[in-house]
């Protein structure tokens, strides 16, 4: 599994628009800055988070992007199970996937689903809360 750009840029957005929230909107280029992402790009990724009520913009003159929730209220897994689309390890576990004509006899597919879950546990187990209030990934991870 790999977590594409898209992914990462996605989080990346959403740690700053947690980290300076102030009820106001962030105008798209602000964030763009400071992330050093490219505008093209973020308007790739922002639709995708805006049309799930990940975040909420407003066009026009002082408008920009804000969460809808609270940093607490978010996951990572969350985050990366929308723009990414899911975490599985291997084909046959994604979301959708036809079922696997060996499943019944794959003596893999414990440790795949397995994997699987630790991956969720993991992700789903870190807020967007933890970026702002712990910004050394290290100390998330460890803790």
């Amino acid at each position: 599994m790999i977590i594409s750009t898209r992914g990462r840029y996605a989080l990346r957005v959403m740690i700053d628009l947690a980290e300076n929230s102030s009820g106001e909107y962030i105008a798209m280029k602000k964030i763009a800055e400071r992330q050093e992402i490219s505008l093209k790009y973020l308007e790739r990724i922002l639709p995708v988070l805006t049309q799930n009520n990940i975040i909420e913009g407003v066009q026009g003159k002082g408008g920009g992007y804000r969460l809808t929730r609270e940093p607490e209220q978010y996951t990572v897994g969350e985050i990366l199970r929308l723009t990414e689309g899911n975490l599985a390890p291997v084909a046959c576990l994604e979301c959708g996937a036809d079922l696997c004509p060996k499943r019944d006899t794959c003596k893999t597919l414990p440790m795949w689903e397995g994997l699987h879950n630790m991956i969720c546990e993991y992700f789903d187990g870190i807020r967007l809360s933890d970026f702002v209030t712990s910004p050394e990934a290290c100390e998330i991870v460890h803790s």
